[in-house]
């Protein structure tokens, strides 16, 4: 039999040994906090101090040029996963560097 068919009968071997109440399995809890929300001036901020253009913002971001200017103008805001993207670009300003995503000359 091949590593994996091996795996897949004992990781069914052990939900029905747990669901006959046979065998406990080991559960972690975790918690993640929200992404934070974003207002037009915390966004407008943060490109500021990344000293980029909306059209370059935008590109580091995967979005439209319009789509910051509406998060900028208040008509939109951004959305669950771009709000992570922006709060760890806030935490950390040098990752844009460091992974390599913007190359500052």
């Amino acid at each position: 039999m091949s590593r994996a068919y091996t795996s897949i009968m004992r990781g069914l071997e052990e939900i029905k040994a747990f669901k006959d109440g046979k065998t406990k399995l080991k559960t972690t809890m975790i918690e993640i906090e929200p992404p934070p929300q974003w207002n037009p001036a915390i966004v407008k901020k943060l490109r500021a101090e990344l000293r980029l253009s909306q059209s370059a913002f935008a590109t580091v971001l995967g979005v439209s040029k319009k789509t910051v200017e509406a998060w900028e103008a208040g008509r939109n805001v951004p959305s669950g996963s771009a709000r992570r993207l922006l709060e760890v670009i806030r935490k950390d300003k040098g990752i844009l560097e460091r992974e390599k995503i913007l190359v500052v000359s």
